[in-house]
C-alpha cells in the first residue's frame, strides 16, 4: 500500500491502482481529493471537511464514494444521492478495495465550555493504518501505521506520547501538523521518538512512503 502525505490531515493510500482519501480539508491541497475512488471523512471541522474539495473529487470521478459521519453526510449527501454513506463506530464497510472498520465516537476536548461533536477514525485493511480524526481513540485491534495527530489546539505533547505508547504501533507518522511550526518540529520529533515507544516518522506534503 502507497501512502502519500498532504497537508494537515489529509492521507492518500493507494492500492492496486484504486485510491482511497482520507480528510480532505481545506488546510489541504485544493486537489487533495481529486482521483479518489473514495473519500473519508472523519468529523465536520474545516480542517477536515471541505465542501468543494468533495464536490470537485465526486464531480471528476462519477464512481467516487463518500463514507462519513451523519453531522456530514447531511451537508453533501443531497448533491450525489447514492453516493454518500453514513458510518458510526463498530460499522465496516469495503471502500474502492480497501477494507475499512469504524472506531471512535467523540471529538477531544477542546475546552469544557465547547460542545464535543462527533469523530470517527477508520481501521484500513485490518490494522495496516489507522487514521483517528480528531481524538486519540484506541481501536480493539494492533495498529501496524498510526497516523499520529502530533498537534492540535485539543491536545498536549504528554497526552500525544501516551497515545502512542497505548497503541503501540510498528510506527508512527504524522498528521494534524499545520499549525506546527518548523522551529518546533524537532523538539516534537525528539520527544515523540525518544519516549513513545514507536518508530516516529514524519512526510513532507506530496511525499509518500510503502507501508
Amino acid at each position: 500500500m502507497k501512502l502519500t502525505k498532504k497537508s494537515h490531515a489529509c492521507v492518500r493510500l493507494e492500492k492496486d491502482g484504486r485510491t482511497l482519501v482520507l480528510d480532505p480539508g481545506a488546510f489541504s491541497e485544493e486537489d487533495a481529493a481529486l482521483g479518489a475512488d473514495a473519500i473519508l471523512v472523519t468529523h465536520e471541522h474545516p480542517d477536515h471537511f471541505d465542501e468543494s474539495r468533495l464536490r470537485a473529487a465526486m464531480e471528476d470521478n462519477p464512481a467516487a464514494e463518500i463514507w462519513t459521519l451523519r453531522a456530514v453526510a447531511e451537508k453533501i449527501s443531497s448533491a450525489f444521492p447514492g453516493r454518500v454513506h453514513t458510518v458510526g463506530h463498530g460499522d465496516t464497510f469495503t471502500a474502492a478495495g480497501f477494507d475499512v472498520q469504524v472506531h471512535g465516537e467523540v471529538h477531544a476536548v477542546i475546552h469544557p465550555d465547547i460542545p464535543r461533536i462527533t469523530n470517527v477514525g477508520y481501521l484500513v485493511d485490518g490494522g495496516r493504518v489507522f487514521h483517528p480524526g480528531d481524538a486519540l481513540t484506541v481501536p480493539d485491534q494492533p495498529v501496524e501505521t498510526l497516523m499520529l495527530p502530533v498537534m492540535a489546539p485539543w491536545s498536549k505533547i504528554s497526552e500525544v506520547i501516551d497515545y502512542v505508547r497505548e497503541l503501540k504501533p510498528q510506527r508512527a507518522y504524522d498528521i494534524h501538523d499545520a499549525l506546527l511550526t518548523d522551529l518546533a518540529r524537532p523538539i516534537y520529533d525528539r520527544q515523540i521518538g525518544q519516549l513513545g515507544g514507536s518508530e516516529h516518522l514524519r512526510l513532507t506534503p506530496g511525499d509518500s512512503a510503502e507501508v
